[in-house]
């Protein structure tokens, strides 16, 4: 009876382990997360957040963790943009008349524009909050650090440093309608001509219309700054 006890005893020991060894080890899930941070996110031109497919889940183990602190940031980076386009758009001009018709829009896009200054603020720090907390093995660090730069750190900055600057070009539209409704007396708009009566008050407009237009050119190289990283041209 003893012997027969013990033989039990073992059996049941020997169970788990036999279905722990079942399972990818932690060296076999590393290298699989490494390898496709790499070839699928590193090694590619551009920002890419491919979706996990379970096989890749089940592949990576827990490091799917890892990897879901970038795509939620890109999700949320997502959102918190979407509108960027539209606030854009609206507040193209390409006359004065423009930018005298647009003034009430110049005014909602530019908080519009500083409320996602905030949101992607937010969304980063949470990001980098995380990011910071994660436990890696030297090896993994090095390449998922990499990874994260090119998918979270590279694009928000760049994106923190072009918003400011669209800003600066409506501001300056806003600068702009500000003077001429001053100056309604001495202003006279119809349709592309612009017809100023006052030399003092021509010679302040030019200047800022110079400034508008100096703003609108660095957005426009904000724009293509910003594609080169989304795209990596």
């Amino acid at each position: 009876m003893t012997v027969s006890f013990s033989r039990h005893w073992l059996l049941a020991l020997a169970l788990p382990l036999l279905l722990t060894a079942c399972g990818s080890s932690e060296p076999d899930q590393r290298a699989a997360f490494k390898q496709f941070l790499q070839t699928r996110i590193i090694d590619k031109p551009g920002v890419h957040v491919p979706t996990l497919t379970p096989d890749e889940s089940k592949s990576f183990g827990d490091y799917t963790q890892h990897y879901a602190v970038i795509t939620e940031f890109n999700s949320g980076m997502d959102a918190s943009t979407k509108p960027l386009n539209g606030f854009v758009q609206k507040g193209a001009f390409r006359s004065l008349g423009d930018v005298i018709a647009r003034r009430d829009d110049l005014k909602t896009v530019q908080a519009g524009v500083n409320d996602l200054v905030v949101q992607l603020k937010q969304t980063l720090a949470k990001a980098d909050a995380a990011h910071a907390q994660l436990k890696q093995p030297d090896d993994l660090k090095a390449v998922y650090d990499s990874a994260y730069d090119r998918t979270v750190s590279v694009p928000a900055n760049t994106l923190l440093t072009v918003m400011p600057q669209v800003n600066g070009t409506f501001e300056s539209g806003l600068k702009v309608a500000d003077y001429v409704d001053a100056h309604k007396a001495q202003i006279q708009i119809n349709g592309s001509v612009v017809q100023v009566t006052d030399p003092k008050v021509q010679a302040e407009l030019n200047t800022l219309l110079q400034d508008l237009n100096a703003k609108a050119k660095v957005v426009q190289d904000a724009q293509t700054r910003m594609q080169a990283v989304l795209l990596g041209r």
